[in-house]
């Protein structure tokens, strides 16, 4: 029975907003140097990804990904390689690994496109981090629409003075 080469198969990721056809966007992927890396700590610097990333390879590029409203990393970033074998050596060997406290996956990309660094969001960050119910401080905690409908201290977190001011009337 042959091996099983992640790096040389497909995973199930597909960038939903790809404009073309399902065929052509598989065929570039196959011959793509871009990785989408998922589930990063909003608080991961490009710095470590650089560090971690660069153990495979040389880096052509980063591109984190970014709240489109705050303009704070959310979680996700693009690893571009100067060619195809380094790009694959980063699939063999860093999906799955910890950074940050968290498990990172790798899947590969189609080509980065200006405008795809930005959360796809309601509220400016990531679909998946929208509605999460448990509670992630690598990923700044409950899900932003979550936060909004469970308030854990009552008007005393609506006040908008210095400090807290009680029980409304």
């Amino acid at each position: 029975m042959p091996i099983r080469d992640p790096a040389k198969e497909l995973g199930a990721y597909r960038d939903q907003h790809y404009k073309g056809s399902r065929t052509d966007q598989e065929r570039r992927l196959l011959e793509s140097t871009t990785l989408y890396v998922g589930n990063l700590s909003f608080y991961t610097t490009e710095e470590q990804i650089y560090e971690l990333f660069g153990k495979c390879g040389d880096i052509k590029r980063i591109i984190m990904g970014l709240d489109k409203m705050q303009r704070t990393p959310c979680g996700f970033c693009f690893v571009e390689y100067y060619t195809r074998g380094d790009a694959e050596n980063c699939m063999r060997y860093t999906t799955g690994t910890r950074l940050d406290d968290r498990i990172i996956r790798c899947d590969w990309d189609a080509g980065f496109k200006e405008g795809r660094q930005y959360g796809r969001g309601k509220s400016g960050g990531q679909v998946r981090d929208e509605y999460r119910k448990d509670y992630d401080p690598g990923r700044g905690g409950y899900g932003k629409i979550t936060a909004k409908q469970y308030n854990p201290l009552g008007p005393m977190l609506m006040s908008k003075g210095p400090g807290p001011s009680g029980p409304r009337s």
